[in-house]
């Protein structure tokens, strides 16, 4: 199930955030190609954070996935996602940070570590 964490030091005071978890879980199911019954977007506003040495508005994201990750994938997410916090928020594109985490991925780069260290000995 893909799960996009927001944090952002802007107040969510006023704001609609109902639209920016709608556009945002849309954004996300269909980037991915998973349906959106599977996506969960948490959205947490008026966090203590700087970028850049400054408190201006800015924003951290994560995003984790099982599966349906690649750097092209991460390209069109994290630029989409920009334009949401963009466009909802006024948070500049270039005060926005994302990593990217398919926990598939990290389990079998472990498993095949831990057989390359099997055949070493």
């Amino acid at each position: 199930m893909p799960c996009l964490n927001l944090s952002t030091n802007v107040s969510l005071e006023g704001i609609n955030t109902s639209s920016i978890l709608s556009e945002a879980s849309k954004t996300v199911a269909k980037i991915i190609g998973k349906p959106e019954a599977y996506v969960m977007v948490v959205l947490k506003g008026s966090v203590p954070m700087s970028f850049g040495g400054t408190e201006q508005p800015s924003a951290f994201g994560e995003l984790v996935s099982i599966g349906g990750l690649n750097p092209d994938i991460n390209k069109k997410l994290s630029a989409a996602i920009a334009t949401i916090l963009e466009t909802k928020l006024s948070v500049p594109k270039s005060r926005f940070f994302i990593t990217f985490s398919d926990t598939k991925a990290h389990r079998s780069q472990e498993y095949a570590q831990c057989l390359h260290a099997l055949h070493q000995h």
